[in-house]
């Protein structure tokens, strides 16, 4: 397997503070913003841009996480002999009239975004949601789209993107890996 590194420490950083000065800027500030990291990477990406935007507005910004083992469309085969664990929402307030913005590594089919959109509903009605990406893959299966993307990255299905974030894979890189 050939592994080329497309985003490196430096790039990802600028990558999150523009996503940053993005989202401040969409929703005029934020004051009914509330982020939420999707498990395990994005968890990471989520607190990263929770502290950039405090460091520029000087106001700080809730964030959460979700784990959508539970809603994954691709986790139910009825030939499996035990049913997927949830792990829950940690979100720090109620998602009632919010602005939720869903934040992953990368996102892809669009799969992963709409589990997480059904993990959300669940515990309440936002005012409404938005997606933060650092990598945009291409390749929609669903009709979902990132509204905050730090990097496209366009890729063949076959090939696949590695997002590595110091906090779980010592360094911050984002590289694609080829067959």
């Amino acid at each position: 397997m050939h592994e080329v590194e497309v985003v490196d420490s430096a790039a990802m950083k600028r990558a999150l503070t523009r996503i940053s000065y993005e989202i401040i800027e969409r929703n005029k500030g934020v004051k009914d913003v509330l982020l939420v990291g999707i498990k395990t990477r994005g968890e990471y990406i989520a607190q990263r841009i929770a502290q950039r935007i405090e460091e520029i507005e000087g106001e700080k910004v809730a964030y959460g996480t979700v784990d959508i083992t539970l809603y994954r469309d691709d986790r139910h085969d009825s030939g499996e002999a035990f049913e997927p664990e949830f792990k829950g929402a940690d979100l720090p307030e109620e998602v009632e009239n919010k602005i939720v913005i869903l934040v992953d590594d990368v996102i892809y089919t669009g799969r992963t975004i709409r589990a997480a959109m059904d993990a959300v509903m669940d515990v309440g009605r936002p005012k409404r949601i938005m997606v933060a990406a650092l990598v945009d893959r291409g390749h929609r299966e669903l009709p979902i789209r990132a509204d905050f993307i730090g990097k496209n990255v366009p890729t063949s299905k076959k090939e696949q993107v590695r997002v590595s974030v110091a906090e779980l894979d010592k360094k911050d890189s984002v590289s694609i890996l080829r067959t």
